[in-house]
């Protein structure tokens, strides 16, 4: 369950706030003049598998030709790169 806080006692309290959430998964709302402005949770682990990525990538639109002219444009005419100060 999550506690409702003023935001002016998170300001106040705020190290101790994170301690909480960081500690003991505590979670906050946090209110201005009785309305809730904002959460404060724990962080979680973003979650993202290489099947979401497949999806996402099969989503989006192919690049159309333009897109790969000027790609191809770019490379050819791109400046060499200057040579390394260290040995290899």
């Amino acid at each position: 369950m999550k506690s409702h806080i003023s935001a002016t006692h998170a300001a106040r309290h705020f190290s101790d706030l994170l301690n909480r959430v960081r500690s003991r998964e505590e979670e906050f709302v946090v209110e201005r003049g009785g309305e809730p402005v904002c959460e404060i949770i724990p962080a979680r682990p973003v979650a993202c598998t290489v099947a979401d990525l497949v999806r996402v990538l099969r989503s989006i639109p192919k690049p159309d030709a333009e897109y790969w002219d000027t790609l191809e444009d770019l490379t050819q005419h791109q400046l060499p790169l200057p040579s390394s100060p260290w040995q290899r």
